[in-house]
Order: structure tokens, then C-alpha cells, then sequence
């Protein structure tokens, strides 16, 4: 998030924002549901569908 705050261009910035959000998002519901219920047979499909966005994040946009 640091990385993002640093951009310059405010359009710029607000792009990579919002696509981000689906990776903080997907953190926050992996975590809630940890939180919530520990490791069971849902949490290793949380954490790919987190991973895969954070990396297709990473390979669109780079910082």
C-alpha cells in the first residue's frame, strides 16, 4: 500500500487502488475466516483465490 500512496499521477494512483482492493479484500475474508474458524477444508481455497489475485495483481501493475 505504501508503494501505491507514493505514485504522483492521482489518476494513477486511484487505478492501482482499486485493483488492489480485490487482494485486500480476499486477505480480509481469508483472515476473518481464520479468525473465526482456524485451518479447515475451506482454507486452503481461500488462501489460493488470495494468492492468485495478489499475483495477477503483481503481474499487472508493477511498482
Amino acid at each position: 500500500m505504501a508503494k501505491i500512496y507514493d505514485i504522483d499521477d492521482e489518476d494513477i494512483q486511484k487505478e492501482y487502488m482499486t485493483a488492489f482492493n480485490e487482494v485486500v479484500y480476499l486477505y480480509d475474508v481469508l483472515k476473518e475466516a481464520y479468525d473465526q474458524q482456524g485451518f479447515n477444508e475451506d482454507s486452503e481455497g481461500l488462501l489460493t483465490n488470495y494468492k492468485n489475485s495478489f499475483n495477477l495483481f503483481e503481474s499487472e501493475f508493477e511498482i
